[in-house]
């Protein structure tokens, strides 16, 4: 295959168009076409830019005997051992399709989930201040129906998205191939969208910052307990609006940096990932066991509770040397 042909190859691969490439390479459009109809040969330092660009050695482009089962991949080659999935028009539209939808559920069922205790907070304190002839007990009662309800209706949208969506949850986990004009489209929608998010995530952050507003007021007003309580339902009902909004605009551009495989999806941090879920697995379970086996020996549920953000803040801290362990060693490897 002549280096014209590995040029067009390539590029495909990586579903790029023509222009695209030539903008990457710093070059027009025609000199592109030229190359790949074999009109013009590029230089030295555009091969060596195309090498990095396409992950492949020099000696490929260059080497017309060298076929495709050569190339020497400069990301690990655990990641080629299989034909990637190719990723067509169809299916990337309903991918994204299906994430724009999914997050009005996903979002929608955390709010309910932040909402669920404000019935529960604002009635018992109405209890208490005898705003209403009802016993606290019964207060009790209704909010937590109210409570469990919510954050049961909450589950079942969860489950139900998360079984949806299962059947294409290999564009998060797994490296992929889009075919010709999928990633342009891509990229294009994802630029579009882009000031919305900016604007989702401006708004939501905002709101979760004002959300302690009601709170400080009826704290420096030194309010009732039962302004206190609306003061608390206010402050879970501004915040599910601002976490909403979080979910929704993230969801969606989490769907357009996968098919893009940018971000937290690029092949290399999948490969990671793959590597790392035995030590999650095993992180995990061994939290569990050390929390459960404390809590029974001492009987201080009021005080174990403490190992889950512990663990937490120390997973990432570990996580974040294990993928720089195999970082440095898959780069040692590539050297020799």
């Amino acid at each position: 295959m002549i280096l014209a042909d590995k040029i067009t190859e390539e590029r495909k691969k990586n579903g790029w168009s023509q222009e695209e490439l030539a903008n990457q390479l710093g070059v027009s459009r025609q000199a592109v076409s030229k190359w790949e109809s074999a009109g013009a040969v590029p230089d030295l330092q555009r091969i060596l830019q195309m090498s990095e660009l396409f992950g492949v050695s020099t000696d490929y482009l260059l080497k017309d005997e060298m076929k495709a089962e050569n190339i020497t991949y400069h990301e690990s080659t655990e990641s080629y051992a299989e034909p990637l999935k190719k990723v067509t028009m169809e299916n990337a539209n309903e991918f994204l399709d299906m994430k724009r939808n999914g997050s009005k559920v996903v979002a929608n069922a955390t709010s309910m989930c932040i909402l669920s205790p404000i019935l529960l907070i604002v009635l018992v304190t109405m209890a208490e201040d005898s705003v209403f002839h009802v016993s606290e007990s019964l207060a009790t009662v209704f909010g937590c129906v109210f409570l469990l309800g919510m954050v049961a209706a909450a589950v079942f949208l969860f489950i139900t998205y998360g079984m949806s969506e299962s059947h294409m949850e290999h564009f998060e986990k797994e490296c992929f191939e889009t075919e010709y004009g999928v990633s342009g489209m891509v990229r294009e929608k994802k630029d579009s969208y882009e000031p919305i998010f900016i604007r989702g995530t401006a708004v939501g952050v905002v709101l979760c910052i004002l959300a302690v507003i009601p709170t400080i007021i009826a704290e420096s007003m030194e309010a009732s307990d039962y302004y206190c309580g609306i003061s608390v339902g206010l402050l879970l009902f501004i915040l599910a609006i601002g976490v909403n909004l979080l979910v929704r605009v993230g969801m969606v551009k989490s769907s357009y940096d996968t098919l893009l495989q940018e971000g937290e999806y690029t092949k290399e941090e999948k490969l990671f990932k793959k590597k790392t879920d035995t030590f999650s697995g095993v992180y995990w379970c061994l939290t569990t066991a050390i929390y459960l086996a404390w809590s029974f020996w001492t009987m201080s549920w009021d005080i174990t509770w403490i190992v889950w953000p512990v663990a937490g803040v120390l997973f990432a801290a570990l996580l974040g040397v294990v993928k720089m362990v195999l970082k440095n060693g898959s780069e040692t490897q590539h050297y020799i």
